[in-house]
Formats: C-alpha cells, structure tokens, sequence
C-alpha cells in the first residue's frame, strides 16, 4: 500500500497535506478520478453512494475526485470536489495516516499518549486568496464553490460535510475543533447543527451568550488528513483536538492566525470560512440526511454568519458521504473511535480482560450496537461491568452491548447470533436497563418553532432518559466442545489444495477451523489421531469391551419414552398415525432377526 510521500523541506513540515494524500491513493489504485462532467447538486453524491449500497466489498470501496464540476446555476466550476478521499475505506484512512489499515489502532493510542501541542507559523497556502471587507463577496461567497447536496431529492440545499468547525472555551481560550453540518443559507451565511450529544461547541456558544457575545469561529475544508482525522472524535472536554492530530502526524500541525477572528487554522488547508455563530437568534436549520439513517428534521439551531473567505487558487472542496451507514462518515469515526474506547475500557475503568471493542455499522451508526470481546476465562464480574461501562460511555451509545469469547469474530453479525443464540441464556444472562437517552436518533419531537413554543432547549436538543437498552453476556460459562469444523493443519492444507486448483479465491471467515473449548480429553483426541491412521478399529474395539446392557440403562424403564409413540397425553394427527408404527401394514410385518456380533 502506498503512504503519502514525505513532503519537500520547502514546505516546513513533514506531514502530507490533502494534495500530497491524494497522490498517495492515486498511486495506491484507491482513487477514482472523474474527469466527465458531473452536477454538484444530482450526480455527485448519488454515484459515489452506490459503493456502499450496491453490494460491494469494502475493499473495493474507493475515493473519487471529481475534476469537472458543474453546478445548476453556476455552470462550470474552477474547482475540484473530493468525495471519500479521507475515509472511504480503512485503506484509504489508513494511506492518510501512512500505515497499515492494521496498524491504525497503536497509531491512534501513541497519539492519544503522546500529544503534542501545533505551532503557529506566519502565512500558508490557504491565505493565497482572501475575500474580506468590501471584497467579501467578489467572487460570490459560499457561491463561489461546486457544494454538493448530500441527499437529493430530500435535502433542502447544500450542505457543508466535512467542515471542522474551529472554536475557542471563551472562559479558558482552550481551542476545539468539532465536525458538524453547516447548511449553506446565503453567500454570507450557514445553518450550524451542534447537537446536543455532548459537543464542545455547544458549551462555548452557551458560555459565549452568556457573556453577551457572539462566538468566534472558523470553518475548515481540506485540511492535512490527520487534522480531520482528529476533528471527527469523541475526546474529553478540554482537550485541543489539534494536539491529537499533531501526535498522529508525529510533529506540530502548522497554523496560521485568521484574519477577522481571534482564532488560528491549519496553514495548509485549501479553505477556510471565517466568522462569528450568534448567540441572540435562531433560525431553522434542516431537513438533512443523517448517519442515522433518516432525515432529521427542522429544528431551530444557531447561524454562523462570514466576515472572510481564504482559500488555495485552486482549491479542492472536500465533502463527506454521510446518511445510510456504512459510509466515509462512519468509517472514519469507526476506526478510531474502536481503539478509544477499547483504551477507556482497559485503562480507565482497569477491565484488563478486555480484548477488543468493536462498534456495529452497517445501518445501526457505530452507536447503538457495541460488541466487546473478551479475554477466554474472563470472570463473569468482569464481564459485566464491561458491558455497564460500555453503555454509559457517551451519550446515545451502547442501546445493545454483547460480551463474546476471543474466538468469536465481533465485526461478523452472524458469528455474533450463534454466540447469542447459544452461548447465553436469556433469563439469567440478559439485562434490560433503563433511564438512557435514544441520543442521536428518531423519533423526533415536533419542529424547531414547536420546541421554542414549548420552551425546550432547542439548540442542546435533550432528550427525556425514557429510552432502554440491553446487556447480554454471550460468553461461554463452562467447557463446550469443540468447534465441529477440521483442525487447523488440515484446513491450511485444503487451501493449498484449493488455490494449486485455481479455484476461486476465499476469504476465511472464523471459524474456519476446528478447536477445543474446554470439552475434549485426552481420549478423544487419541480417537482421532487413530482415525487419520486409519486404525479406527481400535476405537471400535474398545467400545465394544464398553458395551453395556439395555437393561441397565434409564432406557428399559417402563415409562420410558422410544422411538415415535407419543408422550401420554399428547394428541395424536390421524393422518400421521397412518404412516407410522402400528399403522397399515405394521400389523402383518413379520418379526425380524436382530443379529449378534458378539455372540452374546
């Protein structure tokens, strides 16, 4: 796999930046470049969907860059749009962090670490062109970019998707950087949803209204792939989410000083919107496609209005895929939000038996199915208060959380149902909780001027904790028997077989092999070395020795229930008796000799 090659001294960095990744993925064979024209608003989104809707495996999931963009007032634009070109895979993610997809998680827990605070440096790449003052609108504003709508036919215009918003605590000036959507409402205006589920920004825009100011703000498009990497997590209050990304990249982010807010931005990025979020007024912002899976409504959230544009001359506008999981969206949150919570399971609630944590996507959004694997002889203790921490770990997360063994594969749903379906019992290993949030999820509630009638916080959108989840521990409690499937050493060389016959190439899906859970001696495994010499006789033999009387089993009771006679009490099906013991033609059969092979 191609990384992104190390950037010239010139740049004074050593990390890529979007252009430099972008080459790294064309060299890789994991970028598509469209070259026909394609419309912003119908083409651009709906053609890269069909990758995770039509049955394709994720190794066949691309990034695509789109080099004739038109849009259906604008015509032709300068720019280019790129569509999966930081998450599209965890191959592509991967090539951003310029490693093995592998590798990810131990890159994610040095960085996590191992912080280290950017830098600010005097001028970047994304101050070649600036639109301010009486020239803020020169070349159109938000107009002047190729936005595409992210679910046409619904959507109620462009959305931005992949914009970090940078912001700033008013109270303490630690920075943060958040992505949210932002719906393009003019060219100097854009609809900002913060969520209530926990996000920064929404605790510095309350601090900022409550000293009477607007909030600074900066939103951030194209930046180095490990800014956007970092932008996208769950981290604890208070932490510069550029510190993350600067452990990732394994130096200081560059940054440079905005030029109408009190804030600084990644020197490198291709644009950059700056402004202010007011904090007197509110205006509906929605409809819009969520990872949820569902349109989210109208809803009453703060607008964020620009004072400056700054961007490359030949900017690349960069665009998440979002809605429907799986999609870029959740891919890049699913690769790193895994290793965080796994760390916080192992190091910050000490439940060492946790192996791995694993985050369902497909349609569920990472969020409400968490599988956690645990260590083989894990104590049940353990287990569960894994799988308490796991629920309550943030907000909307873990409705469902399933404890399994090692050898159970936690991304493969139908390995989880045979864990659940045989290896827990409902009754004492099942447990409903209560009071949780639904989080980020439907039903909603009515529509923003609703919720402002009713005095709801509109903008934190709280939930009532009226929701309920479940607990199940899938684990195995007590030696099973082996899995029924051939050891390991002849399946390896099966598949030698397989592949010297040029038949189609398999993926392995565990189990793939045969191996023992806690239910096999000694004798058995003696049993079958004996059978792959062909000396199964010797088996047959003994049993033979072992050969025990009817009479001495639970079989010769007289209440003893054999064969197909029905237990008393049963209703018998005429029709059924018809064909079985004792119907037509039993009654004439003469008896039979059963023959003795031991002369007894």
């Amino acid at each position: 796999m191609a990384v992104a090659t190390r950037p010239t001294t010139r740049s004074g960095r050593g990390y890529p930046d979007l252009r430099e990744h972008l080459d790294a993925l064309d060299r890789a064979g994991l970028l598509v470049r469209v070259r026909r024209p394609m419309l912003a608003e119908t083409e651009i989104h709906p053609l890269v969907r069909w990758q995770y809707r039509g049955g394709l495996p994720e190794e066949d999931w691309r990034a695509f860059l789109f080099e004739d963009v038109r849009t259906v007032k604008g015509g032709a634009s300068p720019f280019r749009v790129g569509v999966g070109v930081l998450a599209a895979s965890k191959y592509v993610y991967a090539t951003g962090l310029g490693c093995k997809p592998e590798e990810i998680a131990s890159r994610w827990e040095h960085a996590l670490a191992n912080r280290i605070a950017p830098t600010i440096v005097e001028d970047g790449p994304v101050h070649e062109e600036v639109h301010m003052g009486d020239a803020l609108l020169a070349k159109g504003g938000t107009a002047e970019f190729p936005i595409p709508i992210s679910t046409p036919g619904f959507d109620n215009g462009p959305y931005t998707t992949c914009t970090h918003w940078f912001t700033k605590d008013p109270e303490t000036g630690v920075r943060n950087q958040g992505n949210y959507r932002g719906q393009i409402k003019s060219p100097t205006r854009i609809g900002i949803f913060p969520s209530g589920l926990g996000q920064d920004v929404y605790i510095h825009w309350q601090k900022a209204r409550k000293k009477g100011q607007h909030l600074p703000a900066a939103l951030v498009i194209g930046g180095p792939p490990v800014v956007s990497y970092a932008a996208v997590q769950k981290v604890p209050y208070g932490i510069d989410e550029l510190s993350i990304a600067s452990g990732l990249a394994g130096e200081p982010i560059r940054l440079v000083r905005c030029k109408t807010v009190p804030l600084e931005v990644p020197a490198d990025a291709e644009i950059v919107f700056e402004g202010y979020i007011n904090t007197q007024e509110l205006e509906e912002e929605g409809p819009f496609g969520e990872s949820h899976g569902y349109m989210h409504p109208r809803q009453l959230n703060p607008f964020f209005e620009i004072t400056a544009i700054t961007h490359r001359k030949d900017a690349i506008w960069v665009s998440f895929i979002s809605q429907v999981t799986p999609s870029e969206s959740s891919v890049i949150k699913k690769v790193a939000y895994e290793p965080i919570f796994t760390q916080h399971l192992r190091q910050t609630c000490n439940i060492r038996s946790v192996k791995r944590v694993v985050m369902h996507e497909p349609l569920t959004n990472l969020r409400k199915l968490i599988v956690i694997q645990m260590a083989n002889g894990a104590r049940e203790a353990e287990i569960w208060r894994a799988l308490r921490a796991a629920s309550s770990f943030n907000q909307g997360v873990g409705k469902v959380c399933v404890a399994v063994d090692e050898d159970i594969d936690p991304e493969d749903a139908t390995a989880l149902w045979w864990a659940v379906c045989y290896r827990s019992r409902p009754a004492q290993d099942v447990e409903i909780t209560g009071h949780l949030e639904k989080g980020h999820a439907p039903p909603f509630r009515g529509t923003g001027i609703e919720q402002a009638a009713e005095g709801r916080d509109v903008v934190g959108h709280g939930d009532p904790a009226d929701d309920s989840g479940m607990l199940i521990n899938a684990c195995l409690k007590e030696p099973w028997p082996p899995i029924s499937l051939p050891t390991k050493e002849h399946m390896e060389n099966a598949l030698r077989i397989w592949n010297e016959l040029g038949l189609p190439k398999v993926r392995p899906q565990l189990p793939w092999y045969g191996y023992s859970l806690g239910q096999w001696d000694e004798e058995l495994e003696e049993e079958a070395r004996l059978a792959l010499r062909g000396e199964h006789f010797v088996t047959g033999e003994k049993t033979a020795r072992r050969r025990v009387k009817l009479s001495d089993t639970r079989a010769a009771r007289p209440d003893a229930f054999i064969g197909t006679d029905p237990v008393p009490g049963t209703p018998v099906d005429p029709r059924a008796a018809e064909h079985g013991p004792g119907g037509p033609g039993y009654d004439d059969e003469a008896p039979r000799e059963v023959p003795n092979d031991d002369g007894m």
